[in-house]
C-alpha cells in the first residue's frame, strides 16, 4: 500500500483497515525515515551512560547546560485549552469500556495509556486507537450485558501516553526496520485526531514517558514541529507533559522543559518507574540496595528530593507540576480495610497539594471524590504556579541518597515473587492493568518486583526475620510455591509457567534486562 512499509500481523483486521490507512502509514514512514537514526543514537548514548555508572561515575547536573538552569528569563508556553486546571487526572488502558468510564469519571483529564497500563498486543494497540478516535467524535457509546455505556456532556480532557523511546513496534516495518513504538502510537493518534480535537476546542495532548536525557526531549520537540507542519496546524498546538520516571532525567528537568518549552505542559512524578530506574541505573552500586518496596515511600530522602525539585522547576517555568499515582482501589465488603486504604489516598494527596503540586493521578473512578476534595480545599485556583518553592535546595547527593529505614523481609520477598508472577502472566494474556491485593498494578509493578529480586540475589542480601540468604535457588523455590496459588480468570496457568521460567532466568543474570516488555516472551 505504501512503498517500503510492511505490516507483519493478521490481528485486528477491522481496526487495521480503519487505522492503518494509506495516509497514516505514509506519515509513519516519513517520521521513521526522518528521525529513526537519531533515536538509535540516543539509545546508544543511554548504554554509554550506563557503562560509566557501572565503572563508578556518579550522576550530576550537566555542566554544559548550566546556563539554561541559571537563566530565569525563559518560560514555557501558557496552558493549552482544557489543561488550565488538572487537579485530578485518571489513568488507564484504552479498551472501550475503560475509555468511557474514565472520561465520565468527573476528573479533569484522562491519561489514555498505550504504555504501562496496556499489554501491547497488536489488537490492543489498534483497537485502542479506534476507541479514542470514536470517543473524540462522541461515537463510542455501546451496550454490554444489558448496560449502556454513554459519554457524559462534558467528559474529561484526553491526554495520550505513547510507549517509550526504548521500544520498537515490530509488527510494522519501514524499509525492513521496525518502527519506533513511540512514533507508531503518537503518529496514529495525531494523524487521525489532531484537526478534529482542535475543531472541538481541545488539541493533541500527550504524556511522554521514560526519557533519560534532554536530547530525547529535543527529539520529541522536533517530531512535534515536523508533524504540525505535515498536516498544517500551528506550531505549539501539540502539548507534552514529561514523566520524570528515570533517575538520569531527574538531573535534567530544567533542560527537558527548555527543549519542549513551546510544546510543554509540565512534568509529572512517575514515582513507581522512578524507583525501578533508581535500582537499574545504580545496578553496580551495592550501597543502592533498597528494602521492601512498601518501605520505599514518598517520604524517603531521594523520593522527597526529586518531588520538591520537580515542583520548584516547573513553577519557575510556569508549567504544571503533576503528582503521582495512588494505586489504592476501593475494597468491597471490608469497611475497615477500605477506610485504611482510603486514608492512605487522602494522606498522599494532602502531601502532594501542600508540597505545591498542581494535580495528581488516580487509578479508579471511585477515588476521584477523595482526591478532588483534598485539592479543592487546598488549591483554590486552577493551579499553584505561584508557589515558587524558593526554599528548596536539592543537591545531587540528595537525589542519590539511599538512607532508607526498612528491611528486606520474608513477606517482602514472597510478595515480590507473587506480584511479579501474577502481573506478568496477566500482561502476557493481554491485560496490562489489573487489581492485585487491593492495588491497581501496571508494568511498573513488574519492573520493581523483578529488579528488586535480582538486586537482592546479586548482592547476597539476608532476609531480616529469618536470616536466610537470598539466592537464585531460594527464588526458584518461592516461585514454585507461588505458581499453584495464583491461577485466576486473568492469570492463566500456561502464562504463569512462561513467566516463572523468565523470572528464574532474570535473577541469574549478571545485569538485569532493561525492560521486561520483551516481545520474545510473548505468545503472539
Amino acid at each position: 500500500m505504501v512503498a517500503g512499509v510492511q505490516i507483519h500481523s493478521q490481528e485486528a483486521q477491522k481496526a487495521q483497515a480503519e487505522i492503518l490507512t494509506e495516509g497514516a502509514l505514509r506519515f509513519i514512514a516519513a517520521l521513521h525515515r526522518t528521525f529513526e537514526s537519531t533515536r538509535q543514537s540516543l539509545l546508544v548514548a543511554r548504554e554509554t551512560v550506563q557503562l560509566r555508572l557501572d565503572a563508578g561515575a556518579r550522576l550530576d547536573f550537566p555542566a554544559e547546560t548550566a546556563h539554561i538552569r541559571a537563566d530565569p528569563s525563559w518560560l514555557c508556553a501558557p496552558p493549552a485549552p482544557g489543561l488550565e486546571d488538572r487537579r485530578v487526572e485518571i489513568t488507564g488502558p484504552t479498551d472501550r469500556k475503560m475509555v468511557i468510564n474514565a472520561l465520565n469519571s468527573g476528573t479533569k483529564t484522562f491519561m489514555a495509556d498505550f504504555e504501562d497500563a496496556n499489554s501491547p498486543t497488536f489488537a490492543n494497540m489498534l483497537n485502542g486507537q479506534v476507541n479514542l478516535r470514536d470517543a473524540i467524535r462522541r461515537q463510542i457509546d455501546f451496550e454490554s450485558g444489558g448496560k449502556a455505556y454513554k459519554l457524559v456532556e462534558k467528559p474529561a480532557v484526553l491526554i495520550v501516553r505513547p510507549r517509550g523511546w526504548h521500544l520498537d513496534e515490530p509488527r510494522v516495518t519501514v524499509d525492513n526496520s521496525p518502527v519506533s513504538a513511540s512514533i507508531f502510537d503518537f503518529a496514529l493518534y495525531f494523524f487521525h485526531n489532531a484537526k478534529e480535537l482542535i475543531a472541538r476546542g481541545s488539541g493533541p495532548y500527550f504524556y511522554l514517558p521514560k526519557m533519560e536525557h534532554y536530547l530525547e526531549a529535543r527529539l520529541w520537540n522536533d517530531i512535534f514541529n515536523f508533524s504540525q507542519s505535515y498536516i498544517g496546524i500551528p506550531t505549539g498546538t501539540v502539548r507534552g507533559t514529561v514523566l520524570i520516571e528515570t533517575l538520569p532525567a531527574a538531573f535534567q528537568m530544567e533542560e527537558i522543559l527548555f527543549e519542549l518549552r513551546q510544546h510543554s505542559s509540565g512534568l509529572n512524578c512517575g514515582r513507581w518507574d522512578y524507583i525501578f530506574s533508581f535500582i537499574k541505573r545504580r545496578r553496580a552500586d551495592r550501597t543502592a540496595v533498597l528494602p521492601d518496596r512498601k518501605d520505599v515511600t514518598m517520604e524517603t530522602t531521594f523520593m522527597d528530593s526529586y518531588v520538591r525539585l520537580l515542583i520548584q522547576t516547573c513553577h519557575r517555568r510556569k508549567v504544571a507540576a503533576m503528582g503521582g499515582m495512588s494505586a489504592q482501589i476501593p475494597i468491597k465488603n471490608d469497611p475497615q480495610a477500605n477506610e485504611i486504604a482510603m486514608k492512605k489516598v487522602r494522606d498522599d494527596k494532602l502531601r502532594e497539594v501542600t508540597n505545591g503540586h498542581d494535580g495528581t493521578w488516580i487509578a479508579h473512578p471511585l477515588i476521584n471524590k477523595i482526591a478532588m476534595d483534598v485539592f479543592n480545599e487546598y488549591m483554590l485556583g486552577p493551579n499553584q504556579y505561584h508557589v515558587r518553592r524558593e526554599d528548596v535546595r536539592v543537591a545531587a547527593a540528595d537525589l542519590l541518597n539511599t538512607n532508607i529505614p526498612g528491611k528486606v523481609t520474608s513477606e517482602g520477598v514472597r510478595g515480590n515473587v507473587a506480584t511479579s508472577l501474577a502481573y506478568s502472566a496477566a500482561w502476557l494474556g493481554g491485560n496490562g492493568c489489573i487489581p492485585l491485593n487491593h492495588l491497581m498494578e501496571d508494568a511498573a509493578t513488574a519492573e520493581i518486583t523483578r529488579i528488586q529480586l535480582w538486586q537482592w540475589v546479586k548482592y547476597g542480601i539476608r532476609i531480616s526475620d529469618t536470616g536466610e540468604l537470598i539466592t537464585a535457588d531460594l527464588i526458584d523455590r518461592l516461585i514454585d510455591e507461588a505458581v499453584p496459588t495464583l491461577t485466576s480468570a486473568l492469570v492463566k496457568a500456561q502464562n504463569l509457567e512462561i513467566v516463572a521460567r523468565y523470572l528464574k532466568n532474570q535473577v541469574r543474570q549478571a545485569w538485569p534486562t532493561q525492560c521486561f516488555v520483551d516481545y520474545q516472551c510473548r505468545k503472539s
